[in-house]
């Protein structure tokens, strides 16, 4: 089924309904203390508190084309099927990549760890090195390798030709919960330290992932905002490369989180951490250090 592309102005009741003061999942019902925005971030816990700048407030587009990813065609396309449509490279989706009986040993390991508040109403646990990206810098010092419950998925990972080579030095867990407004804001990844590949496992419940592109299509003669919709099942994977990883931000919109979902993200060095590269030598202590697989969040 493919989605149509439509021209949505966006209503200021649509932004407003999902905001409200709600008990946090783990059940404290101090939003303040339990909130961990930032300079432009909100989250539900925070809005009751937060004034939202007359900024965010106003730097809404008037006009959003929409568009739905059909992984079978490729295609961004209409939800009629005889309107507009335009390839959409750079994404591998697939489904059902962990089973059932895997999600659950994965969702219960990680309940075991701390998760650390982060902004937009997420949740995360870390296993990677950490990372000033302004200065360029990388601290090694507390990072002891990925997970053990992740060797298994990396090897099967590495035997789909779109992941040939695949070695991930840095994996994030987030965790999404529709009573806190989870979300995150159009961005993309760092490409300095991060490689061409980003791979995510989708758990716990269905969403979508929208991709964005604000200065529109021109070699399309699509003017305003563009939004790709990519369904993404519960428990598969889904890879961005090339454009959608460079020239398409990508989000999680908060109406989009319906129950909890939780994410892994593993990212790969760039070629500057390579043989051959720059840094090689930091980039092969980063990999001795992940493949031990026996990290704990950092």
């Amino acid at each position: 089924m493919v989605w149509g592309a439509r021209v949505w102005y966006l209503s200021s009741k649509r932004r407003r309904s999902n905001r409200g003061m709600m008990m946090a999942p783990d059940g404290n019902s101090d939003g303040v203390s339990r909130c961990c925005c930032k300079g432009i971030r909100r989250c539900l816990i925070c809005e009751r508190f937060k004034e939202k700048p007359q900024s965010i407030m106003t730097s809404q587009p008037e006009i959003v084309l929409h568009f739905l990813y059909n992984p079978e065609t490729r295609l961004a396309g209409c939800k009629d099927g005889e309107g507009a449509s335009f390839p959409f490279p750079g994404v591998f989706l697939w489904e059902n990549f962990i089973s059932e009986e895997e999600e659950k040993e994965l969702i219960g390991s990680m309940d075991q760890d701390v998760w650390n508040l982060s902004q937009s109403g997420r949740r995360k646990q870390d296993y990677g090195p950490k990372v000033n990206f302004k200065k360029r810098k990388v601290r090694v010092a507390d990072f002891n390798g990925l997970p053990a419950l992740s060797q298994k998925l990396v090897l099967r990972m590495q035997q789909e030709p779109n992941l040939e080579g695949f070695m991930p030095v840095e994996q994030c867990n987030l965790d999404y919960h529709p009573q806190r407004g989870s979300a995150i804001d159009p961005h993309l990844d760092d490409s300095w330290l991060w490689g061409e590949r980003l791979v995510t496992i989708n758990m716990l419940s269905d969403t979508v992932l929208t991709m964005c592109l604000e200065q529109g299509l021109p070699e399309r003669e699509l003017t305003g905002e563009v939004h790709v919709a990519v369904r993404l099942p519960r428990r598969c994977l889904v890879v961005l490369y090339g454009e959608a990883r460079h020239r398409w931000k990508h989000a999680i919109h908060r109406e989009d989180i319906l129950e909890r979902r939780v994410c892994s993200t593993y990212r790969e060095l760039s070629a500057e951490f390579l043989p051959a590269g720059q840094q090689a030598e930091l980039g092969d202590e980063l990999l001795n250090i992940a493949f031990t697989f026996k990290g704990t969040p950092v």
